[in-house]
């Protein structure tokens, strides 16, 4: 891992890039909030701003490993498992948890991106990516999240923004 890394989200291209200083490193699809932008608290929005990845979960998990609650539910995810469970929001494979490091936008009271529960994770190999559809976190290939877990630590800034 290296120091100079950060990474930049778009919610209007629908894109994660990955940077060493100013250098392009990778970019993916992401999925961001069906609801779109916005920091409240039960919005299901995706927030703006600076964030810090707060905490890596799922190291060596196998890829769709189904996380509820941030622990390992101890299931891997299959189309049958969707059918019985259809509302289930999918957490799989990888989650970076994301906090807020701008005061009163979205850390703190009721902008408080961790305590919303904020992730970058993966998801269902048949979710689109390319277009709004989660519930206020950063969706990714299973492939693509395990990749970029792999190369974060925690503390790397993440700054997302509609531009």
């Amino acid at each position: 891992m290296q120091n100079n890394l950060h990474i930049e989200i778009n919610i209007r291209e629908q894109t994660l890039k990955l940077f060493n200083g100013d250098d392009l490193v990778k970019q993916y699809p992401v999925s961001t909030a069906r609801n779109g932008p916005g920091e409240l608290m039960d919005s299901e929005c995706t927030p703006r701003g600076s964030h810090i990845i707060s905490e890596k979960i799922g190291a060596g998990y196998a890829p769709n490993t189904v996380f509820v609650s941030r622990d390992p539910a101890g299931e891997l995810y299959t189309p049958d498992l969707c059918t019985q469970f259809p509302d289930r929001d999918w957490i799989l494979t990888r989650i970076l948890w994301l906090s807020g490091t701008e005061p009163g936008c979205n850390q703190g009271g009721n902008v408080d991106s961790h305590d919303r529960y904020i992730y970058i994770h993966g998801s269902p190999d048949d979710v689109e990516m390319g277009k709004p559809g989660s519930r206020g976190c950063v969706r990714m290939r299973n492939e693509d999240v395990m990749e970029l877990f792999d190369q974060v630590g925690e503390g790397t800034p993440v700054y997302i923004s509609e531009k």
